[in-house]
This record gives C-alpha cells, structure tokens and sequence, in this order.
C-alpha cells in the first residue's frame, strides 16, 4: 500500500475473515488543479480528489464471488486508501500479467444487499509521454481475445501508413485510420491498439475514470479508457475517443492524458487466481461478480470530490 503520500497511519478494526479496514493519512501539500483556459474539460499540471468506488451486492442465491479493481500508485498518481469497507469474506491478489491489484470477494447468502466502499485520496499528474523499459515490448504485441491482430487490421495499418518509417508518424496515421463512427472508449482504442500491434508498434490498454474538471464533487458517469503506444524508446499516451469527440484537442490528446484522470488497472485479458469460470477477465474497471457460474451486474457508482479547490 502506497505511503509516499504522507504519513500513514492503519487501524485493522478486525482480523477476522470479514475484514474492515479504516486508513487516515497526512499528506504534504499539492499545487492546486489547473483548468486549460481553451478548454474547461482538461485539467493540467496536477489535480488532488477523493474518488469513493461503491457496489452494492445483490441477493446471493448459491455460490458467489465478485473481482473488484484496487487502484494502484504508480509515476503519474498516488493513491491512498482512506478506507476500506469490505463487509464480507475477501481477499487481494494480483493478475499475472501486469501487476494489477484486486479484491476477490466470496459473498455468502447473509451478505445480500450489503455495501462495498472503497475510498481513495489521489494525487494525479497530468501525463506526457515517458521512458520505456524495451523488455515490456514483446508483451504489447500480441493479440487478445477481443484485439485481433489479422490480415484485415494489418492491410489497414499498411495502408493509412505507407511511405512513413518513424513509429510516431505511423502510430498518428493509424489513429487517423480508426474510421469507426460509432462506440465507447473501449471500441475505438481496442481498434487503434490492433492496428498499431499489426505493424509492430507495441501499444497497451488501461481504463478508470475521468474526474470531472467543470465541477468539484458528484457523481461521475462510468469508466473511461485510454492507450499508450511505444515510439523512439517511450510509451506515448493516447486517447482517441476524447479526441474524436473534441477535434480541437486532437494534437493533445496524441501525446496526453490530462490530470484529471484516475487508472484502475492496465491491460486486458487480465489473469487471476481464482479465476472466473468465465475464463481471463476481458478488463477491470466495473466489479465482475459470478453467481452459479452467471455473470451478474451488480450496483455500482463512482463519486469524487476534489481536494483545495
């Protein structure tokens, strides 16, 4: 659990399999968040928030479990757990792949209805591209399940990139070729990662959340996605969709990702154990919950309130 924050003080309430835990924390003082002044959405430099991430079970008929991201600190955040409130039988692990940490819950039929909170303190930095390790390159260029690496995608990359040989002309000319008009984050970055990976360009995926940067606490609508592709030795983020819905911001979004964002996991095709009777998770932002061998979708809301402001 992430300390550089601040002073980290835990009190474990209980030691018994169903677990509550209350974290405070001190933290040291954080510039406050800064609007673009061409575009309210975007938040630059840094942004501090309380993201609170809650599901509510549903009635458990049988035999249940439930995966449920567990945000990381990483270069561009640091996250804090000011509490932990998991009123049922539960554990942390990690994926084998990329390092994500999740709660595995084992819900019985007394536990129906109960509330799983999660409540992060984040500090975020606004996101240029950075320094790749070369040994993670082999990984970003293989298919997954749903990001097929085929004669299809790859006539397509060809194609939009004839006559360019640097990697960031190529990866900007296949963001171009991601000719899709409709889909969520997920559609649009699932295509450019397969074009990217059909022409040798490692690319990887990651989703979480947007903060709000017009407002300063509420609920916030849904996950949201983003991508990185690695060019001339350093991972470069990348965000088609938003760049898609705001064609003036098309050059920041190739190269950026604002402050106002919040990751919860990396990849996809995420390998747990346990593992779902589903097979590998296809990404983990929404809590994945199996009863009897079905998935089910339970209640699930993400609120913030941003911190200074």
């Amino acid at each position: 659990m992430a300390q550089s924050a601040g002073k980290l003080t835990l009190q474990m309430v209980s030691q018994l399999p169903t677990r509550v835990l209350i974290l405070t924390a001190v933290f040291v003082a954080v510039a406050p968040a800064t609007r673009a002044a061409d575009n309210p959405g975007i938040v630059k430099g840094t942004d501090q928030f309380e993201f609170v991430y809650r599901v509510k079970l549903p009635e458990i008929k049988g035999e249940a479990r439930v995966w449920i991201p567990l945000a990381k600190t990483d270069a561009f955040q640091t996250v804090n757990e000011e509490k932990l409130n998991i009123p049922v039988k539960w554990e942390k692990v990690q994926d084998r792949d990329y390092g994500n940490y999740i709660c595995v819950l084992y819900p019985q039929p007394s536990d129906s209805g109960k509330t799983v909170e999660v409540r992060y303190r984040v500090v975020r930095k606004e996101k240029a591209a950075y320094s790749a390790n070369s040994a993670e390159a082999a990984r970003y260029l293989r298919p997954e399940k749903l990001v097929p690496i085929d004669e299809t995608f790859r006539t397509l990359a060809e194609k939009a990139t004839a006559g360019k040989t640097d990697d960031l002309d190529r990866a900007k000319a296949a963001k171009f070729a991601c000719d899709m008009r409709t889909g969520n984050c997920t559609d649009f970055h699932s295509y450019f990662i397969a074009l990217a990976r059909s022409i040798g360009i490692p690319a990887r995926f990651a989703i979480g959340a947007t903060i709000p940067a017009d407002k300063n606490e509420g609920m916030i609508e849904g996950y949201h996605c983003w991508a990185e592709f690695l060019a001339d030795g350093r991972w470069v983020p990348v965000d088609i969709s938003e760049a898609w819905k705001n064609p003036k911001l098309a050059d920041y979004y190739f190269g950026h990702n604002p402050a106002n964002r919040f990751e919860l996991t990396k990849g996809r095709d995420l390998v747990v154990d346990p593992e779902p009777q589903s097979g590998p998770i296809n990404f983990l932002a929404y809590p994945l919950l199996e009863m009897n061998g079905e998935v089910t979708k339970p209640e699930t809301t993400f609120t913030f309130r941003r911190i200074g402001a």
